[in-house]
């Protein structure tokens, strides 16, 4: 297949040319002009992006237009790193096939921000698949952790945690258990001792050596600052997700080196912790030289509106180049998928949208969408 004629986006230079893709066995192989072969299509006169990457989602979990049926985001204890969202998630959420419509082919889904430990988010494609395994990239891509208001709620069922601090203790705890967890372990085996397997423990052990970054939900200043305290301590990667009030201490958050999923910035101030909820924010993070992607915590706002939160961040300061970029690469970065989603590269999956206006266009819609050369959605 050649995709000949579209404004196709690079990232760097972080502009629109004019080229022609050529797609292999699921494979952009070559991009460049005057491309020949058979089954052409023609888009000219279309926008050309990677198929979007939301890195921060509940889709699948969550589930659409029901209740407590489809809703598989959270545990009744605080602290549960055995759980995995890869055995809870859906494929027949309806959202799977609304977020084609705004051209999501990937997403990073997980429980929810109730626990302070939730378990481990999984990356997905978006292939329209009813078999869970047919759509997995990654089973086990970061260890949901909570800061702030939503773990406190324990509290007031009569359980620890009750305050920041002790949500911070609680981390800690399962960090350091994690470091113990791991050396006795090693000296079992040493010894060829038999050693009782503990699943979270397992899981934590993917998170101290670097395997999988904590996925921090985070708002306030002091609860961001907090996650980026523990996570040094223990020298554990992290993403700093929601980071509503990043815009605040921007020059902090970028010397820490972890990256920001902002967002959502559509909507009420629904609680205390988004005073402060800003379309600034991902602008000034990028401009302190933070990796941000844009997220639409689905369904806080639906899966395809991405693009949309990406226009209106522009709107508030954050160049076209880098409003795609936080709905395609950066992500892709984030998540660590990079060697194969968020950009049209050779080499890559061929994940391609082609666009009847300027993604960034709220009138914008897919005419196309390709996932790994398939063509999953079209209008």
């Amino acid at each position: 297949m050649i995709i000949k004629n579209g404004k196709i986006f690079l990232d760097e230079p972080g502009t629109f040319e004019t080229l022609d893709i050529r797609v292999e066995d699921g494979k952009i192989v070559e991009i460049g002009e005057n491309l020949h072969g058979e089954d052409i299509v023609d888009a000219e006169g279309c926008f050309v992006t990677p198929g979007i990457v939301e890195a921060h989602s509940h889709i699948g979990l969550y589930e659409e237009g029901i209740m407590w049926e489809g809703d598989d985001i959270c545990e009744n204890e605080p602290v549960t790193p055995e759980m995995r969202a890869i055995d809870a998630l859906f494929p027949g959420d309806v959202a799977f096939a609304e977020a084609l419509t705004g051209g999501v082919t990937t997403m990073c889904t997980g429980f929810g921000s109730g626990g302070v430990v939730a378990g481990t988010a999984v990356i997905v494609e978006n292939t329209g698949s009813m078999v869970v395994d047919d759509m997995v990239l990654v089973a086990d891509a970061g260890m949901k952790c909570a800061f702030g208001e939503n773990p406190r709620d324990f509290g007031r069922k009569g359980k620890q945690p009750n305050t920041r601090a002790s949500v911070a203790f609680m981390l800690r705890e399962c960090l350091q258990k994690a470091v113990d967890y791991k050396a006795e372990k090693a000296e079992a085996e040493k010894k060829g001792e038999h050693f009782n397997i503990d699943l979270g423990m397992e899981a934590m052990v993917k998170v101290i050596d670097g395997e999988m970054p904590i996925k921090a939900h985070c708002h306030r200043s002091d609860d961001i600052c907090t996650v980026i305290r523990i996570c040094k301590e223990f020298n554990v990667k992290a993403t700093l997700d929601h980071c509503t009030d990043g815009h605040l201490i921007a020059e902090h958050i970028a010397k820490s080196g972890y990256p920001a999923i902002v967002g959502p910035s559509y909507g009420s101030k629904s609680k205390y912790e988004l005073r402060n909820k800003s379309f600034d924010t991902a602008a000034v993070l990028v401009k302190a030289g933070v990796k941000v992607a844009i997220t639409t915590d689905h369904n806080v706002l639906p899966q395809e509106s991405l693009n949309w939160q990406a226009a209106m961040c522009m709107r508030n300061g954050l160049s076209e180049a880098d409003a795609i970029r936080c709905i395609t690469c950066n992500p892709a970065d984030i998540l660590g998928i990079a060697d194969r989603k968020g950009r049209l590269k050779e080499g890559l999956d061929a994940d391609i949208v082609i666009w009847d206006k300027h993604p960034l266009d709220l009138q914008a819609k897919p005419e196309t969408v390709y996932l790994r050369g398939r063509k999953v959605y079209e209008k």
